[in-house]
């Protein structure tokens, strides 16, 4: 592995001129205290006084194929050679084959790519779609989501990040998703779950009436709500009462897709396939932003003679197309995703039960592939989180002390809330696994001294 030598002054003054100049999303600017990192291999990255951090966020859960994959840096090298940039109107042959790529494995007919800049702006425009294909004008989704920080993904987004820009006109209505371990519907196992959850959209759909409303999105797996693994049949009942009532069903595939949960998508452990899937991330692990909609073959004709009222400059770029067929090339090639499903199954998935029986810290261990989360409680028993609801200072302290003792152990974690992710790269190897699962393990004990 490559690492640079240490250098503290030219950290401090990266960080100097971060200080200055940068303006940084979701922060307090006077508060906040960044890392300047010199550099990152596979699933390590390191900063400038020499200390290296085994990487288990994938950064935002989107360097699926971890840091600089050789094959996709000269990818981008290589047709920055030959061709930086065009306009979104022209056929190039790597937008095409990057198009064809993701058709070939989305399911069903699922063959038209839109492509985006990331995650926010698919979310926009599969919206968009399914307003102008329905000529309905309501969007309904889950309270536990998050869907992008753009105008109306930040309205259709679950969390409290919602709350200072929610306008409560955008035409979206909020539901309860299933969720087991915090069940809003009283419900003692799946089956219930599933079938209550469902009545609640039902409910829902009657009371805001049927034919007000274009779509239902959700995450397949919601990801930084939680990493909540939908109940059988749940998704399979959502497409059946969108075909009842004439709504478009869109799968929010930005965080879970593209081998993250040991397939292609997680929609392919589900059997559904929906009208609308949104994707980012792991498309090509993030290296050049690129996001996009995969549309079915009802919805791209609404647009055969009227022209679709939506683009971007950069859409389809030729450098994030260029690196998006070197990852999902990478991917096929090296079985990215096949070892994600066995990292998961065989290492992480055991790993964090056993974890879990040591740490009365961990009340629920749920996920699939190399996507995890560990529900953090003051008491089993009650459910009680080890923080509050969108704690922050000094309500948030376990949560804080916790995430030092990651650091000070090499294990750089993914925290949301009283919930610890596991999300490392799909290319993580077993022995890397091992490492920051047992540091995990020992970091665990800072939030068991916070326990009932």
């Amino acid at each position: 592995m490559t690492t640079t030598q240490p250098d503290p002054a030219a950290g401090a003054a990266v960080k100097a001129a971060d200080r200055a100049h940068v303006f940084h999303s979701w922060s307090a600017q006077g508060l906040i205290d960044p890392l300047p990192i010199a550099g990152a291999e596979g699933s390590y990255m390191w900063d400038y006084d020499g200390n290296r951090y085994l990487d288990f966020t994938s950064q935002l859960v989107n360097t699926n194929i971890g840091h600089q994959h050789p094959k996709v840096v000269a990818a981008i090298q290589e047709q920055a050679g030959k061709l930086c940039t065009l306009a979104p109107g022209f056929a190039v042959d790597v937008r095409s084959e990057a198009a064809r790529l993701i058709a070939e494995r989305t399911p069903g007919d699922l063959d038209k790519i839109f492509f985006t800049n990331g995650g926010a702006e698919a979310v926009e425009n599969a919206v968009r779609m399914a307003r102008l294909h329905t000529g309905r004008s309501k969007v309904l989704s889950t309270y536990r989501s998050y869907h992008g920080a753009t105008a109306a993904a930040i309205n259709l987004t679950g969390d409290p990040r919602r709350w200072p820009s929610d306008t409560a006109s955008a035409g979206v209505v909020h539901f309860w998703g299933p969720f087991l371990y915090r069940s809003p519907f009283h419900a003692e196992n799946e089956q219930q779950e599933c079938e209550r959850a469902l009545r609640h959209l039902e409910d829902t759909i009657a009371f805001e009436g049927p034919q007000s409303i274009a779509a239902i999105i959700l995450e397949t797996i919601p990801g930084t709500a939680g990493i909540m693994v939908p109940p059988p049949g749940y998704l399979a009942g959502v497409r059946e009462i969108c075909d009842r009532y004439g709504i478009v069903f869109i799968l929010d595939e930005v965080m879970a897709g593209f081998g993250r949960t040991g397939r292609w998508f997680a929609l392919d452990h589900f059997d559904v396939v929906p009208d609308l899937m949104t994707f980012a991330k792991g498309v090509n692990s993030g290296y050049v932003p690129l996001g996009g909609v995969a549309i079915s073959a009802e919805i791209a004709a609404t647009f055969d003679k009227r022209p679709y009222p939506g683009g971007l400059t950069y859409s389809g770029h030729p450098l994030a197309c260029a690196s998006a067929v070197a990852t999902i090339n990478a991917m096929a090639e090296e079985r990215i995703v096949e070892n994600a499903a066995e990292i998961g199954e065989k290492v992480i998935g055991p790993a964090l039960r056993e974890i879990a029986e040591r740490h009365p810290s961990v009340g629920e261990v749920r996920g699939m592939g190399v996507f995890w989360a560990l529900e953090l409680v003051r008491n089993r028993e009650t459910h009680e989180p080890l923080v509050p609801y969108n704690a922050s200072g000094a309500d948030n302290a376990p949560m804080a002390q916790f995430a030092a003792a990651c650091k000070e152990r090499g294990l750089w974690p993914f925290l949301n809330m009283n919930r610890t992710h596991v999300v490392p790269p799909c290319t993580i190897t077993e022995t890397e696994a091992k490492e920051g699962l047992a540091a995990l393990d020992e970091a665990l004990t800072t939030a068991d001294a916070h326990t009932v």
